[in-house]
């Protein structure tokens, strides 16, 4: 009876991983908007929107971590960065938020420094630079610590479309989009929720 009741717990644990599994790497088809609009490049919640004119930026990743990004590979001028933290539970294939040509595509490692704080650590993260009809833009895909699993299928000198698939972060992770900040007549607010190439995150000027 025993070794019947352990076969059954083992099954049913294998079946319950492979459903989670199945469940995490989900990539349903999405209706994206059309007209002059700016989409949402991940699933998730919305935790910050910052605008800058300095010449580079430090990011919040979730709980814990950072990343450190320039400004200046974008051009002159303000720059709005909008941060999407992306649960276990999203979808985490990212969307390519406007039309346009990838003129680069950047990869960084994580790293730790000296301090005793959980966010004494720089995350992993894939910057991907865009040229639009407003200018360049940026796509930051940011890993956690732990799992550090960036999927990046943008490629340089390659032309994209809104809501095409430009990506994926295994995992609890975060997107990033830094935008020029007189273009955009942003849409969404601190705390909302957004779905990759459907949400709208602003109206072009």
């Amino acid at each position: 009876m025993l070794i019947i009741i352990i076969a059954i717990s083992a099954v049913i644990t294998c079946i319950a991983i492979a459903a989670f599994i199945l469940y995490f790497y989900r990539d349903p088809e999405r209706d994206i908007p059309k007209g002059n609009v700016i989409v949402s490049p991940a699933d998730g919640r919305i935790i910050s929107i910052v605008k800058t004119g300095e010449d580079s930026l430090r990011i919040k990743k979730g709980f814990a971590g950072r990343i450190k990004t320039l400004t200046t590979d974008l051009g002159k001028g303000q720059f709005t960065a909008v941060s999407i933290f992306m649960s276990p539970l999203d979808v985490h294939v990212n969307r390519v938020p406007m039309d346009g040509k990838v003129i680069s595509v950047r990869h960084s490692k994580g790293k730790f420094f000296n301090a005793s704080i959980p966010k004494a650590f720089e995350n992993e993260k894939t910057e991907i630079i865009i040229s639009s009809g407003i200018g360049k833009i940026k796509v930051i895909q940011i890993a956690g610590f732990i799992a550090r699993r960036i999927e990046t299928y943008a490629r340089q000198e390659t032309i994209v479309k809104k809501g095409e698939r430009i990506g994926m972060i295994k995992l609890g992770s975060q997107v990033t989009l830094i935008m020029p900040a007189g273009k955009v007549r942003l849409k969404i607010k601190k705390g909302q929720k957004v779905k990759a190439g459907s949400s709208i995150i602003g109206e072009i000027i």
